[in-house]
């Protein structure tokens, strides 16, 4: 599809159009995709759930790719060394896998159920909370590298998996994820479960957010540096620094994918001035002048 809004797909709801939109629904059909953009040149961006991704509000002159329906399968493949192996599929949401494992009687991705995001995105980010993280849980990964077509499976020793970190490039798509879960109780994991989405609910905003706006810098909090620099609640246009949680940004409805920008600009030149930590963006920008607030 030519001129498709993505801003609207995004945790945020706000910014612009792709010039062209993709959604393959299986592995044949995203290597056809891979082998139209390999070597083009053409700028890409992978959608996933829209969590941790900002769009200009002119668009993303460039190719949109987001995973469809066949990517979401989700299977318990049995028990190996005390470990169960689980094989998600890279479009595959993480509140559902977190759930489906727990009712399987599995332990080690609960901490994944209010976290807003895909399979694969959590791979490319190391997305993590409560204590854990992808690191901890993952074994391999299939990739399909849209700069070259070929699709390869990397274990997890080759991601350089660190805080909010990976090796992956913006090109390459996780189209499975390969974890390794404990066995567990159903009812105990349900439990946790209902207490981390509670703690969610009373300690982080609702809304039209993207999660956590930058990664924690060493032995502190963004959050906390954010607050002491007098931000929390701070507003510009249509984007406000929650004042439930200074590390989050809320835009409001019909709100502007810039304003969100020019507030993240400014949270951080205020960090910097108060504390000279420059705080380093987790949310990805598509369509700016620069990839960086």
């Amino acid at each position: 599809r030519r001129e498709h809004p993505i801003g609207p797909m995004t945790t945020y709801r706000v910014g612009g159009a792709a010039s062209l939109y993709v959604r393959p629904h299986d592995l044949p059909e995203l290597e056809a995709v891979a082998a139209v953009l390999a070597g083009s040149g053409v700028p890409v961006v992978v959608v996933g759930r829209g969590s941790n991704l900002l769009v200009a509000d002119r668009g993303f002159e460039g190719v949109a790719v987001q995973l469809g329906d066949g990517f979401e399968e989700v299977l318990v493949d049995g028990a190996v060394d005390d470990a169960v192996n689980v094989v998600a599929g890279g479009g595959a949401s993480l509140p559902v896998v977190a759930r489906l494992t727990v009712r399987s009687g599995l332990s080690g991705f609960e901490w994944a159920v209010g976290v807003p995001g895909s399979i694969g995105g959590a791979v490319r980010m190391n997305a993590g909370g409560h204590g854990s993280d992808m690191a901890a849980v993952l074994d391999w990964v299939d990739v399909v590298d849209l700069a070259d077509g070929p699709t390869r499976r990397l274990r997890v020793e080759e991601l350089d998996l660190a805080y909010r970190h990976s090796s992956l490039s913006r090109m390459q798509v996780v189209t499975a994820a390969g974890l390794r879960l404990e066995l567990g109780d159903a009812e105990a994991g349900e439990a946790l479960l209902a207490e981390i989405i509670r703690w969610r609910r009373e300690n982080q905003p609702g809304g039209s957010n993207a999660g956590s706006v930058f990664t924690n810098p060493p032995g502190d909090s963004a959050g906390r540096l954010i607050d002491l620099a007098g931000a929390k609640g701070l507003r510009i246009g249509t984007a406000e620094v929650s004042s439930k949680h200074a590390n989050f940004i809320q835009a409001d409805v019909g709100g502007s994918a810039d304003d969100v920008r020019l507030l993240m600009q400014e949270v951080r030149r205020r960090v910097a001035e108060a504390h000279g930590v420059v705080l380093e963006s987790e949310t990805v920008l598509f369509g700016f002048d620069t990839p960086d607030p």
